[in-house]
């Protein structure tokens, strides 16, 4: 039964994120991978408080707002080019979250 390896992207710099993507997918492509995606999520923004003094209350600036993209990726079995792709380096900008799933055959 084959495994199906998800894997989520998302990075607030999203020249970073479509470079990292960009080179898994050459990868797969040379390596004859069975690879869906990528698929793009709607960007969305997150906003962070600031304070103008350390305690919690008093003044504050107005809200740091940034926007997160993410794109999801899917591998059909190749279990060693998943796993090289999940253990591999990227930027500190990039964070990966990983999901695996077994598929079974119809009928069984």
């Amino acid at each position: 039964m084959p495994f199906v390896t998800t894997l989520e992207l998302t990075s607030g710099d999203r020249g970073a994120l479509d470079r990292v993507v960009e080179d898994i997918k050459e990868t797969a492509s040379r390596k004859g991978v069975e690879f869906g995606g990528p698929h793009s999520g709607q960007p969305h923004e997150q906003h962070a408080p600031q304070s103008k003094r350390l305690s919690a209350t008093g003044d504050r600036f107005a809200d740091w707002t940034y926007t997160v993209y993410s794109r999801t990726i899917e591998i059909v079995g190749h279990d060693e080019f998943a796993r090289s792709v999940a253990g591999g380096e990227f930027p500190a900008s990039v964070h990966v979250e990983v999901e695996i799933d077994q598929v079974r055959q119809a009928g069984r």
